[in-house]
Order: structure tokens, then sequence, then C-alpha cells
């Protein structure tokens, strides 16, 4: 009779067993593609920080709508952007080269691969801004991204000029070149630098210390020096809401798009969008 009864103890405890190990095998095989992606980026990519890919095909398409939603451009104009940044030869050769050359290729890759940047570009190249401000340039991926949208903007006769703000005095090196005749960086606390800028601003980019205190600062520091028409990106609000609750007390809209890397064990960063309305759209 004890025999009998350890068996019948036993089947329940085994079904919990195998139950387990199955559940394990449904929850583990969603790292095992960004595990085999950390594998191959450990050899094949130099970056330590700030980490470069492109994003998958289909969260292209939804990229490119919300920048359509936010601009009141068409859906099919903000996709000729994003794929027009894509194909952009000058730039890339600008920034491999300029990789290549400077004190930090160790840690950087001359492959450029822009993810959220696509969009930045796009509402660039919608907007037309006169002025575009980025807090934190690192070293100028972005910066030279809006500056190459600039450039395209003045050869359709529209004029706009591109302020990177940085702390550190080695960054944005690769805004060189033909870059730099469409912007260049300021230099110390970011917060500081917009206090002594008039403004208006037609596009803002914050992108510097990543604490949701300092991140809130430069939206109150930035609020009465935006133009009508100005669109904020926040490259934090993956991680804060403080764009968001900016949104809500200035009466802006606010929409996010979260990345989808492709092919890298990053699990993408994300857009927060705030703006007002284009006339007419609902």
């Amino acid at each position: 009779m004890r025999e009998i009864a350890k068996s019948i103890i036993k089947i329940p405890v085994l079904g919990r067993s195998i139950l387990l190990l199955h559940r394990a095998r449904i929850g583990l095989n969603y790292f095992r593609r960004p595990s085999f992606h950390l594998a191959k980026w450990l050899f094949k990519s130099k970056e330590t920080t700030n980490f470069t890919y492109d994003l998958e095909e289909g969260n292209k398409r939804y990229l490119a709508s919300l920048v359509s939603r936010a601009t009141g451009i068409g859906f099919e104009e903000a996709m000729l952007y994003i794929n027009e940044i894509e194909s952009d030869l000058e730039l890339r050769t600008h920034i491999s080269q300029a990789i290549s050359k400077s004190d930090f290729a160790s840690t950087a890759d001359q492959e450029m691969r822009f993810g959220k940047r696509a969009g930045w570009y796009a509402i660039a190249r919608a907007l037309k801004p006169k002025v575009i401000i980025e807090t934190g340039v690192d070293k100028g991926l972005g910066s030279c991204v809006l500056a190459a949208a600039l450039k395209k903007n003045r050869h359709e006769g529209h004029e706009g000029y591109y302020y990177g703000t940085d702390i550190n005095p080695d960054a944005g090196y690769l805004l060189s070149g033909d870059y730099a005749d469409y912007g260049k960086i300021l230099y110390g606390d970011s917060i500081e630098s917009l206090k002594k800028f008039d403004g208006p601003i037609d596009l803002f980019i914050n992108d510097s210390d990543h604490s949701a205190t300092y991140e809130a600062k430069e939206y109150e520091t930035i609020k009465d020096k935006l133009s009508e028409r100005a669109v904020i990106l926040g490259d934090n609000s993956h991680c804060t809401d403080k764009l968001f609750e900016f949104s809500l007390a200035a009466q802006r809209d606010f929409i996010f798009f979260q990345e989808r890397p492709k092919d890298h064990w990053y699990p993408g960063g994300g857009i927060g969008i705030s703006f007002k309305r284009p006339w007419g759209q609902s």
C-alpha cells in the first residue's frame, strides 16, 4: 500500500516538472534570436554605446505613418524621405571616412545604420525647419542626418540651420566637411545653451542627459521658444513620460514610435513625438 501511495504522490510532481520545462522552452524561444545576434555583434561590431542598426521593413512603414500624422504630409511622401536617407551614399561615405580618421574609430562602426534617425530625417524634410536643435550629439551621427535633410531642403529653396549642444568638447566630430555648412555644436551644459537661445525653434530633439529631471527641465526651458508648428522629438520617451506630460500640459498631441531593430540583439528605443496637429487634420 505504501508503494502505491508513493506513486500516486509522484505523478502530479512529475507532471508539474514537465509543464515547467515546457513553459521554460516557450519563454526561452523569445531569447534565441537576440542571443544569436548578440554573438554575431560581439565579433562584428566595435560599438560600446549608442548602438546602430537598421529597422525591420514593417517597422519603417509604421514610422512613416507616424511621421505623416505628426507633420501632415502623406504616407507615401514620408516613406520616400525614409528611403531617401537610407540610400544617401554621399552621407554614408562621409560618415565612414570621418570615423576611420577619428581618434574614436576603435569604438564606432564604419558601416552606417540609421535606425530611428531615419524618422528624424523624414520629419526635418517634411517640416522644412529654419532652426533645428538637438541636445546631446555624441559622435554626431544625428547631426549629420539632420544636416543632410537641411542640405536637401536648401536645394529645394528652404533655408535651415542645425544647432547641437553637448557638454563633451569631443562630441560631434562627424559634423565636418560639407555638412558643417549646415550646423554647429554649442559646447557646455545643454540647459544653459538653451537659455541663451532666442528662437524660434521648429524642430527640437532631446537626446542629452537621460535623467527624467534633466529632460523635463529642457522642455520647460524651450517651451516659450517654440514656433507655432514646432515638433519635439524625445529620444528618452521609452524610459520616461516627461515629453508625454509636457505635451498634456501644453495641449500638444503626443504619439510614440517603438523601434524594431533588424538582426540585432538590442530591443530598440523609440521616439516620442510632440506636435500640434496640422491645420485641417482630425
